[in-house]
């Protein structure tokens, strides 16, 4: 059995935590935040992210990170994605470059643009895997069948990875698309969040429909302008992620994406959340990106308006609606 530290306690990581602990590996939890590590601790329990949990007692957290890391097999970085890059430059002098690095962030770098394990692997020299999916934390944790699909430049580590996590109810595919992978995982946070305003605001299943299929589109055009295969996308990363975030009331990003649909602000409506919700950083991120190279993301852009410039949900609907006429097909 192998010694996994998972940096950040939060509910994705505390969820998968608990499935590795099951299959007997040995498990510790970095977080910075005193309450979560007692919690975890004392009472088995993470209550300020994941309600009704079971911790077993082969999980044990740490608010030092030395002692989090020390003589560990793999570490998951199990954080947001605009403190990847910080993290990885504290873990360079800490953990021995042989260890493999799993990422389960979904974004981008908020300063280069770079995908998260680029940003990963320009400050560390240890091998680089990416776990992604449609795979909420809670369903996770309750044990109810998930699939999810993990990648890596070295697909050796990938297939590694692969049976590392793989369960009776946690099915794992490989991929050799890294780029599709994260870019797919990065962009349908901000359909769901767009599908969160449209939910507040009310609208119905035939809007709901339009938004996911063209935000589809959206999401395989700028993946294949970066490098990523068009099959990727309609997969578990592209379409498998895009379904369960734009439905389910598990997503932070549609959670959020309702709230400002019912006419909160921005941050009003991430305060209520209480949690890091990655849609809004991509989606200004996506944004700029798209302006530079010079591809159109209509859906992108109306919740630019909305969140960034201050213009009404109801407004950048219509202007969407009344754009002029073209072909469906790319």
């Amino acid at each position: 059995m192998s010694k996994i530290a998972f940096i950040g306690g939060g509910s994705f990581g505390t969820a998968l935590a608990i499935l590795l602990a099951k299959k007997g590996h040995e498990i510790s939890i970095y977080d910075r935040d005193e309450t979560v590590v007692n919690d975890i601790n004392n009472n088995r329990r993470n209550d300020k992210y994941i309600k009704n949990l079971v911790i077993p007692e082969s999980v044990t957290a740490f608010i030092n990170i030395k002692e989090a890391v020390k003589s560990i097999d793999y570490l998951v970085l199990a954080i947001p994605s605009h403190v990847i890059r910080n993290m990885a430059k504290e873990l360079r002098e800490i953990i021995d470059e042989s260890v493999p690095i799993i990422s389960i962030a979904k974004g981008i770098d908020p300063e280069t643009d770079e995908r998260l394990s680029v940003v990963i692997e320009k400050e560390l020299k240890n091998p680089v895997i990416v776990l992604s999916g449609p795979s909420h934390a809670e369903e996770v944790a309750a044990e109810i069948p998930t699939t999810i699909v993990v990648t890596s430049r070295n697909m050796e580590y990938a297939e590694e990875v692969q049976d590392l996590f793989m369960t009776n109810d946690f099915r794992v595919y490989t991929n050799e698309d890294i780029i599709g992978v994260e870019i797919g995982g990065a962009v349908k946070n901000v359909i769901a969040l767009a599908s969160g305003v449209i939910d507040g605001m009310g609208y119905g299943d035939n809007t709901k429909a339009a938004l996911m299929t063209r935000g589809m589109t959206e999401i395989a055009r700028i993946g294949i302008a970066l490098g990523g295969k068009a099959e990727t996308f309609y997969g578990l990363t592209g379409m498998g992620d895009l379904i369960v975030t734009c439905t389910s009331m598990h997503s932070r990003n549609r959670r959020a994406g309702i709230l400002i649909g019912q006419g909160k602000t921005m941050k009003e409506a991430l305060d209520e959340v209480g949690m890091i919700v990655e849609g809004v950083k991509a989606c200004k991120a996506f944004y700029e990106l798209k302006e530079r190279i010079g591809i159109s993301m209509p859906i992108t852009d109306a919740l630019y308006r909305a969140l960034f410039m201050g213009k009404p949900p109801k407004v950048c609907v219509s202007e969407l609606m009344k754009r002029e006429k073209k072909s469906e097909t790319w």
